[in-house]
């Protein structure tokens, strides 16, 4: 039996409803009073022999005690309670199991069973854990690959909002981002004291979102931090209860800031042109519009396969070879772990995402065709800085549609095998013999893998800090 106490709860409400004893039951099945208490209790598995004559003692159908949902509310919260109090997070507090007499109330039965289930709601708000971070990133990847990573109600809801400021062309600008603000009753205020785990706060009191200062590099940074506040009030966001609806509402806000930073009207007129002409270009992209190198980039896996007919891969890597973000529906196999995660994992040294590193002149993009099992990709490689490392930015697309592409004429190719670890990973023979044995290195630890996300209503944002800096604001304004 899959569920014992249920069955269990079963057996006692229709011996219930019959006026027996336990031992009066007992007596008509050929088993002890005490035996019966302990199959209530959900403790022990009754053969399906004695289930059968339990069930024609009390004049019910054997499928009558078989069925999976309580026999009555009561019923479910003596169940919930007793499952609660078998949990390894109830025992790791060292309290005693309360059992649920007939002597108990409902209201008390209503208390205890409250209690638990707000103690559960605080565990999981205390910190995300890697793996479960690993396995609702990975199912939300897959879901979005599904969808050819095209939201078409976000794109609606984005290109009504920029055509409500009165933008036509060209680059979206902070004004008309204020404008957008302003129609949702919001003041932009930039400032230098954010709470160091947030990008920035939305104070609901006194129509404010707080940016960092105005003049910080890359005035594109800001208007889409702008936008994603903004988009949290447009799609009727609430308090994300787990680590996989925080990840969805931080996808949905990235994608409608692309979306009104690069509307799909004027987005898919330019590609498309691009495309006539043979000369899909990343850099093209994100200088007409006036976003970074990996914004444009991202907004081209959105696009390319619904208004382009194209398939294609994304992937922003580390200087180490770690894969930071990534997409594909173009058949590429991405390094994953058991989980099916992809974050975290080395890509091929082979593949034009780590090659270019290895170039000494880097302020163009670098192509690559790149031979795989899965078929041959040509590739373009973009490679960045940030205030920690080095990465870099690749968009590819299967060889049949490189003749889209700008770049497609190159002459660098290489071949990768992996998964193989013959491929990249393992050291040939006469490494091996020459150096196993005689060297002795420290692996350079990345401080994020021991700290965990600070505990708080919104994950990796200090509950405390936050409050501190509202208060403090709100101070202001009432000066």
């Amino acid at each position: 039996m899959s569920d014992l106490v249920t069955l269990g709860q079963r057996i006692r409400h229709f011996r219930s409803a019959a006026g027996l004893t336990l031992d009066q039951l007992g007596e008509r099945v050929g088993v002890a009073g005490s035996q019966l208490s302990l199959m209530e209790n959900g403790r022990r598995e009754p053969r399906i022999t004695l289930l059968t004559a339990i069930a024609e003692a009390l004049g019910v159908a054997l499928a009558d005690l078989l069925e999976e949902t309580p026999p009555s509310h009561r019923a479910a919260l003596e169940i919930e309670l007793e499952r609660a109090q078998r949990s390894t997070l109830y025992a790791s507090l060292g309290l005693p199991a309360v059992r649920a007499s007939r002597a108990m109330s409902d209201e008390v039965l209503e208390a205890l069973v409250g209690l638990h289930r707000e103690l559960v709601e605080r565990e999981r708000q205390t910190i995300a854990t890697p793996e479960e971070a690993r396995r609702a990133n990975t199912e939300l990847r897959h879901r979005m690959r599904t969808l050819d990573n095209y939201l078409p109600d976000i794109e609606e809801l984005a290109e009504r909002t920029v055509r409500e400021t009165g933008h036509t062309t060209g680059a979206l600008t902070h004004r008309e981002v204020g404008l957008m603000a302003k129609k949702l009753g919001f003041e932009l205020v930039h400032v230098g004291d954010l709470p160091h785990s947030a990008r920035s706060v939305i104070d609901l009191e006194n129509g404010r979102i707080y940016l960092p200062p105005a003049s910080i590099p890359g005035g594109h940074g800001l208007r889409s931090m702008a936008l994603q506040a903004i988009a949290h009030r447009l799609l009727s966001h609430e308090v994300p209860r787990t680590y996989a609806e925080f990840l969805r509402q931080r996808l949905e806000i990235n994608y409608f800031a692309a979306a009104c930073l690069m509307p799909r009207e004027q987005s898919v007129a330019f590609l498309s042109q691009a495309k006539a002409d043979r000369n899909i270009a990343v850099e093209d992209f994100r200088d007409a519009f006036g976003v970074t190198h990996e914004a444009a980039a991202l907004r081209l896996t959105n696009l390319a396969t619904s208004h382009l007919d194209l398939t294609l891969h994304f992937l922003r890597v580390g200087d180490d070879g770690a894969v930071y973000k990534a997409y594909e529906n173009d058949g590429l196999r991405l390094p994953v772990d058991v989980t099916g995660s992809v974050e975290g994992q080395l890509v091929c040294r082979h593949w034009s995402a780590r090659v270019a590193f290895t170039r000494t002149n880097r302020t163009t993009e670098f192509y690559q065709y790149t031979d795989t099992p899965e078929g041959t990709f040509w590739e373009s490689t973009q490679t960045g800085t940030s205030a920690s490392d080095e990465f870099s930015i690749t968009v590819g697309v299967p060889f049949a549609q490189s003749k889209w592409f700008r770049g497609r004429e190159t002459t660098n190719r290489r071949v990768s095998t992996c998964p193989d670890p013959a491929c990249c990973r393992r050291p040939s023979g006469d490494l091996s013999s020459r150096w196993r044995g005689k060297a002795w290195t420290s692996a350079k630890l990345h401080a994020h893998i021991l700290s965990p996300l600070p505990s708080g209503t919104f994950p990796g944002v200090d509950d405390q800090e936050l409050y501190r800096f509202l208060e403090a604001h709100a101070e202001r304004v009432d000066d």
